[in-house]
């Protein structure tokens, strides 16, 4: 084991290579150990067999509030100026209405999250503008309500458009995600979706947001290329790190680090199926949801995300949500955020608190979700704090 390191990390995605990079800039030598055969951790990027940038492990769509972290990110990459825009495609339900989208088998499909758009496509043009001016009526233009705010209005075509919303937005997509029934979904979360009284249909809202312009993957080989990081993949860091003698920055999963002792901590797992088409675009949008039918959750087109104009090839990936049982190959995503679980997280942390020098970081060793922004910031400030 070599002792000329000031610093070991374990894993090289967002979480340990803005650590590795900032700790080298104050002078540390770090050791970054990927188990995987590249970097870039689930944000990894590359071209595929025809030439299309996709994203290994599903869409990643940069953006944020904190103008910090990105300020910090840009000295590794241009940005590509991309506003996400989803929608969802759903089975009409009424044949009555003729939504001003549809597809032609039947379908029609509008913004998400939910605005004043998706209210006259659901409902018709006339139907839909009458229903948006009594929300303006009720609540403040360009702001955002709850169904729960919905469902608590008097009126009763207003509480009808939160049923609408839950039935074809929320409840058989979260079902899909999470694999719950909808009696098994937790009320607070229901309560929180929300529904934009204003004509904005940008996926986010945040003060900054794009794509890098050269893709993820480019952006982490600028961001670990310093001479005070070495990074080697292909690599289990954890019998390495039981012999390391300085702070260790841990940012794999914490029940695996401690063998499971305590058992192991649940989470969602998802299989994607990429499919190369031979035209030009397949879709009108980035991603597009499906919310109410459909194995899959969403279909996403990478070539809207990135910019690429490759004539005559797109490349479009399927995204199916599964309980993550640990077998061979599976990922795990999403932790299954709950009190049993947390209780349970609780153990592995306390285990982990027993070794000062040890710090978890990020979405696995946390057991939290965190959006890409979010992560970085906490790297930065780690890595500020133990320089």
């Amino acid at each position: 084991m070599e002792t000329n390191f000031d610093i070991w990390v374990a894993g090289a995605g967002f979480a340990g290579a803005v650590a590795a990079r900032a700790l080298a800039e104050r002078g540390k030598k770090v050791l970054v150990l990927e188990r995987r055969n590249h970097i870039g951790g689930n944000a990894y990027d590359c071209l595929s067999t025809t030439g299309v940038l996709i994203h290994q492990y599903g869409p990643h769509i940069f953006h944020t509030n904190d103008k910090k972290v990105f300020d910090w990110l840009s000295r590794f990459t241009q940005w590509r100026r991309y506003q996400h825009r989803v929608i969802a495609n759903v089975p009409r339900d009424n044949p009555e209405v003729v939504p001003a989208h549809k597809t032609t088998d039947g379908r029609f499909f509008f913004p998400v999250p939910f605005n004043l758009d998706s209210l006259r496509n659901a409902f018709g043009e006339r139907e839909g503008r009458r229903l948006g001016e009594k929300l303006l009526d009720a609540y403040p233009a360009q702001s955002q309500v709850t169904i729960l705010e919905l469902r608590q209005n008097p009126d009763p075509e207003i509480a009808a458009i939160a049923d609408y919303v839950y039935e074809h937005v929320f409840v058989h997509y979260t079902m899909k995600q999470w694999g719950q029934k909808p009696e098994e979904i937790d009320p607070n979360t229901t309560a929180r979706v929300p529904v934009r009284l204003s004509q904005d249909d940008r996926y986010f809202q945040d003060a900054y947001q794009g794509m890098p312009l050269e893709g993820y993957t480019k952006m982490f080989e600028r961001m670990l290329d310093h001479p005070n990081i070495e990074a080697r993949l292909s690599v289990d860091a954890r019998p390495v790190l039981k012999e390391a003698r300085g702070p260790v920055i841990y940012t794999g999963q914490a029940d695996e680090l401690f063998d499971f002792k305590f058992g192991p901590l649940p989470y969602r797992t998802l299989f994607f199926q990429f499919e190369t088409l031979f035209q030009d675009i397949y879709q009108t949008h980035g991603t597009v949801n499906y919310t109410v039918d459909q194995d899959f959750t969403r279909i996403t087109e990478f070539k809207h995300l990135t910019g690429q104009e490759i004539p005559g090839v797109t490349a479009i990936v399927k995204e199916y949500s599964r309980a993550y049982t640990g077998e061979e190959g599976e990922i795990p995503y999403y932790a299954i955020i709950n009190p049993e679980n947390n209780a349970l997280y609780a153990k592995y942390k306390a285990e982990a608190d027993k070794y000062p020098n040890l710090h978890l970081l990020g979405r696995l060793a946390e057991y939290k979700y965190y959006n890409m922004d979010a992560i970085a910031a906490r790297a930065l400030e780690l890595a500020e704090r133990l320089a």
